[in-house]
């Protein structure tokens, strides 16, 4: 009896890995929101690593978080070295795009928890007051994601990294947009009655 069980968990297995190898060899997430601000304030606070801190899930999420700054100060060339815990791994990210008001990209290469490649592209289109801002991401599907993507939706789980990130953006833009459209004194009374 033993022996039978043994083989069906190796069959299983295999089977399990050869279906991941058959996976796709690129990993596409992407999720939109709106909000309240212009195009030029939400462009801000993403073409400068130094603002990710204050929205970027993995830095909010991760009290263990470091960041280290080089090259440009914002823009192309700005780079940003992180280490975290093991979830939010190691490596660098380093703007590639920058065109003011419309959208960024940045280059995304981990080292851990294993060494992979992407490019996210933030699109920012002007709607009314509001803006439409899609964060969208592209990268290698490693043969670990593959097989966890058997199991676990990707789509999914990394998706709600996506709309954490984009909610944190939305409250830091539209406070922005509210404190600057409002004289101190108004901002201060609007938020009093909101309490």
């Amino acid at each position: 009896m033993f022996p039978v069980i043994v083989i069906i968990i190796v069959a299983a297995s295999i089977s399990v890995l050869v279906f991941a190898a058959t996976r796709s060899d690129t990993l596409r997430v992407t999720r939109s929101t709106v909000i309240r601000a212009s195009p030029e304030q939400i462009f801000a606070l993403i073409d400068d690593f130094h603002y990710w801190t204050k929205w970027a899930p993995q830095d909010t999420e991760d009290p263990t978080m470091t960041r280290t700054y080089s090259g440009a100060a914002r823009g192309v060339g700005a780079i940003s070295d992180w280490e975290g815990a093991p979830s939010a791994g190691k490596g660098r990210m380093s703007i590639t795009e920058s065109l003011p008001g419309l959208g960024i990209s940045v280059r995304v290469d981990f080292e851990k928890p294993f060494k992979a490649h992407n490019l996210n592209r933030f699109t920012l289109e002007p709607a009314g007051s509001s803006t439409n801002v899609t964060w969208a991401m592209e990268g290698t599907n490693v043969y670990m994601t593959k097989v966890m993507s058997v199991f676990v939706n990707l789509d999914r789980m990394m998706g709600k990294h996506f709309e954490a990130g984009l909610d944190n953006l939305r409250m830091i833009a539209e406070r922005q947009f509210t404190e600057r459209s409002f004289p101190a004194s108004a901002w201060q009374a609007s938020e009093r009655n909101r309490r």
